[in-house]
């Protein structure tokens, strides 16, 4: 029999989710209110914090995201209690919580912060390993010392750094889009990123000033009673340094694309030979149309639906990520968004009382600034993780609070293929019909500038290099100055259009 749930009037502030926005949410109520305990519910030993943390323009901030015991936590902040376990349940009409390890929290303010798991394109099949968290990339490097040939799936974020930074392996990388990079980038920013792919990379890699604290220690304990459950939180945007990706061979990069197409069916080795079908040989270039039958003998097989099939030691599903919602929905009435989130207002708010909730778990679902959209990034987990404790805290002392600028413009910058690259706005004309222009600049192997105009305004813009530009872009995106005038000189290098809007 468990314990009931003491009255709500005993409720803490509880944060669950041991990521970016909810270790940022829970270090923010902390600072707000200081004589009161924040409990910080975590499935994991280790929780995510931010560091190095730089505010680079308005809207554009960039930070390292490093993984730390949760000792450390509590050692910043004393008033942070962190509970290592999982949730069992969440009644919210007591308002109270119920952990895996048998215990209940009641709750005066609630934030769900549980992130998002790795959509696997097929559960329980050993040769296939969805990437995440550290752990998960841990494995990876191990499966991959063995590997010949490995498939990636996918076409985000992950899929395109790990394309990147393979080396001595065969790489298929199977792709449902025209071109590489589609949530990021249109055909011409992945033609430009393409190009470096086929270049061999350059030997010396630059220290990265992250640093790191794995899960090893205390991994087989945590692994244990966990069973390996999707618990780790999201992989920072530096996630590879300090993996050594190579594989067996002993060559840099082989990579071939298959693109407009997805899996139809993955066959074991056993499976395959008994199907009697043929399989294909790594295309030696990609002007060589000629397709020869692969005579090595691989684990897995993979049958795409383009009707290629492919053999391979073992596949990388990249293909984005669901909101970890399960624990919570049984037994509440949440609003859900389309794509599986908690729906929250312009206050964080989901639909239950006192129950907030931030970042990949949940669905933006106020009316957008016309430049802002969500995605599922480190930016917007700390964010939203910040903002969400800021309206729980005003909503507990009865104040009312703006929404916070960081909602007013889309901004992300990030590394792919070693170039810096910023994205602002619509920067793919997200949601603008055919009613906009594109304004372009591209210097092969140097720099990639698209800008995207509607009625003379910008609405977006994509910036792959060095090109100084971001501020400006930023100013003239918020502003919304008519630029009818400027044409294309916007983008001409010999003016520097900084002295004109500054």
């Amino acid at each position: 029999m468990e314990a009931p749930c003491s009255p709500p009037t005993a409720g803490k502030f509880v944060v669950v989710g041991g990521g970016i926005a909810g270790v940022t949410c829970a270090e923010q109520l902390a600072i707000s209110f200081p004589s009161e305990d924040i409990l910080l519910i975590t499935a994991s030993p280790v929780i995510k914090a931010v560091t190095n943390f730089k505010q680079v323009s308005k809207v554009l901030e960039e930070f390292d995201v490093e993984e730390q015991p949760s000792t450390m936590l509590e050692n910043r902040f004393p008033n942070i209690k962190v509970i290592e376990s999982g949730v069992k349940q969440l009644k919210s009409k007591e308002h109270c919580i119920l952990t895996e390890d048998g215990n209940q929290h009641t709750y005066k303010k609630l934030c769900l912060c549980a992130g998002a798991k790795p959509k696997l394109i097929c559960e329980g099949n050993p040769y296939v390993l969805g990437i995440r968290d550290t752990d998960s990339a841990q494995e990876f490097q191990k499966q991959l010392t063995k590997a010949k040939r490995i498939m990636i799936i996918g076409n985000g974020g992950i899929a395109l750094e790990l394309v990147y930074e393979i080396e001595g392996c065969e790489v298929i990388w199977v792709i449902k889009d025209k071109a590489i990079g589609n949530t990021f980038f249109d055909a011409g920013a992945a033609e430009f990123l393409t190009s470096k792919l086929i270049d061999e990379k350059p030997e010396a890699k630059i220290a990265q000033k992250r640093t790191r604290y794995t899960t090893e220690g205390r991994k087989k304990e945590a692994q244990t009673r966990a069973n390996a459950g999707n618990i780790g939180s999201a992989l920072g945007p530096d996630w590879h340094e300090g993996l050594d990706l190579k594989g067996t061979k002993e060559f840099s990069h082989k990579i071939h694309i298959e693109t407009m197409c997805e899996v139809k069916k993955i066959y074991l080795q056993e499976e395959f030979r008994i199907s009697e079908k043929k399989s294909l040989s790594f295309p030696r270039d990609h002007h060589d149309q000629s397709v020869t039958t692969d005579k090595e003998i691989w684990p897995v097989y993979v049958e795409l639906t383009n009707e290629k099939i492919f053999g391979c030691d073992f596949i990388v599903s990249a293909t984005g990520v669901t909101p970890n919602t399960e624990p919570f929905l049984c037994g509440n009435n949440f609003d859900v968004g389309e794509d599986g989130g908690l729906k929250v207002d312009d206050h964080m708010h989901t639909s239950l009382p006192d129950i907030y909730a931030a970042g990949d778990i949940c669905t933006a679902s106020w009316h957008p600034s016309p430049v802002w959209l969500q995605m599922r990034l480190w930016t917007q987990a700390r964010q939203m993780g910040w903002y969400a404790a800021k309206c729980m805290a005003a909503a507990s002392v009865g104040e009312s609070i703006d929404m916070d600028f960081s909602f007013e413009l889309f901004a992300h910058v990030t590394k792919f293929f070693n170039y810096k690259v910023v994205l602002l706005g619509k920067y793919n004309a997200q949601g603008l019909g055919s009613n906009h222009e594109l304004l372009l600049r591209c210097t092969k192997g140097q720099e990639y500038i698209k800008a995207i105009l509607q009625n003379g305004r910008m609405m977006g813009a994509v910036l792959i290099g060095e090109t100084d530009l971001e501020e400006t872009f930023e100013n003239l995106i918020l502003n919304q100055m008519n630029l009818s005038a400027y044409g294309e000189d916007l983008l001409d290098p010999n003016i520097d259009i900084e002295d004109y809007f500054d």
